[in-house]
């Protein structure tokens, strides 16, 4: 059996599976959308792509606009930038909203960019993906973390060639930190206070950080919400941690988070992996350490499909996660997660018991 990659056609995601060399196609429903957890006061990191991964710049003055357009919305909307940088395609920021809901600046941001940009480009459409990533992230320790790792994202594209070159780049925050370009809202003092008191010593300490991060490469945990250490690698791993894909911090921050009095309607507790893994070999019988273990038996083939099934479909885990946790490949995780939902709908009891479970 061979498994192809996922496509798009129209909105409409399929698996392809050639079995036999018949195609086989596997309808997968869109995943729901989850509230925003969008709360003045806390830092943000935003990620907006291009719809179909289209460029959101063309040249220099479309960076411009967008920049000119950034720097009024943070003075008049009260909110702070730690980084920011512009990728062809996408583009990252570190915000910190200090009196109004994020949602307020970027529904203005970028609004305005994309009829700037159908304007002076001759084009009609969407310019942007439907919905930007935002994620709530605890302060200590990932303020400095997701500062470099933002300014970096030049230097791991290739639009420059080394740090030194970065130094002076006019689309990423860094070079406005190093006091090489300007930025009109950016927070400077703020940041560089953390490397020292005196400027001229706090750039070149900032700096020795940012060139350690360069080593690190491209990291998965600060561009999506959730812990590792939260969501744990594997059930006889990693202590359980309250989890959430909307935010990067500690089980405690989560936590913090999820008793605020505004959030009471968009937060749900998540069950980590290790939990769904321990729940469900608990409702079928089974032990948890069975599960990872490599083998066909149908019983545990079968809990490795409910598991796939409820973390991806009603959990809203990545597969690239679920797969990791499993020990299973993509085309595992898409085989799994189909072999869930045809027992589930052979048995809708099963399923009707099993998620009143993880509900409760």
């Amino acid at each position: 059996m061979v498994v192809f990659p996922d496509f798009c056609e129209k909105g409409t995601l399929f698996s392809i599976f050639l079995i036999d060399n018949f195609p086989y196609f596997t309808y997968i429903p869109p995943m729901p959308r989850v509230a925003r957890l969008d709360i003045p006061g806390f830092l943000q990191h935003v990620i907006v792509r291009g719809i179909e991964k289209r460029d959101l710049f063309l040249d220099d003055q479309d960076r411009r606009s967008f920049l000119g357009r950034l720097s009024e919305l943070l003075k008049e909307m009260e909110t702070r930038c730690y980084a920011w940088s512009l990728m062809p395609n996408h583009f990252h920021l570190l915000l910190k909203p200090m009196q109004f809901p994020l949602a307020s600046l970027m529904r203005r941001l970028l609004t305005g960019y994309a009829v700037t940009f159908n304007l002076r480009h001759k084009r009609s459409g969407h310019l942007l993906q439907n919905r930007y990533k935002s994620i709530i992230c605890e302060e200590e320790p990932y303020l400095l973390m997701l500062i470099r790792y933002i300014h970096l994202n030049p230097l791991r594209a290739g639009l420059v060639k080394d740090l030194m070159e970065l130094d002076h780049y006019p689309w990423s925050g860094h070079a406005v930190l190093m006091g090489k370009q300007k930025m009109d809202g950016q927070e400077i003092k703020e940041v560089l206070q953390y490397f020292g008191k005196k400027l001229s010593v706090a750039r070149r300490s900032y700096r020795e950080f940012t060139s350690e991060g360069i080593k690190e490469g491209k990291r998965e945990d600060l561009t999506g919400g959730g812990m590792k250490r939260s969501q744990g690698l594997r059930s006889n791993q990693a202590p359980y941690e309250s989890y959430d894909v909307r935010v990067l911090g500690s089980g405690d921050f989560v936590e913090s988070l999820w008793k605020r009095e505004e959030l009471r309607d968009k937060v749900k507790r998540v069950l980590s992996l290790p939990e769904l893994v321990k729940q469900i070999a608990f409702c079928l019988n089974l032990k948890a350490e069975e599960i990872f273990r490599p083998s066909k038996e149908r019983s545990l083939a079968e809990a490795r499909g409910i598991i796939s099934y409820l973390a991806v479909r009603k959990l809203g885990y990545k597969g690239i996660d679920v797969g990791k946790e499993l020990g299973l490949g993509h085309a595992g995780v898409s085989l799994a997660i189909r072999r869930g939902e045809l027992l589930f709908r052979e048995n809708p009891e099963l399923k009707k018991k099993l998620v009143s479970e993880l509900e409760k």
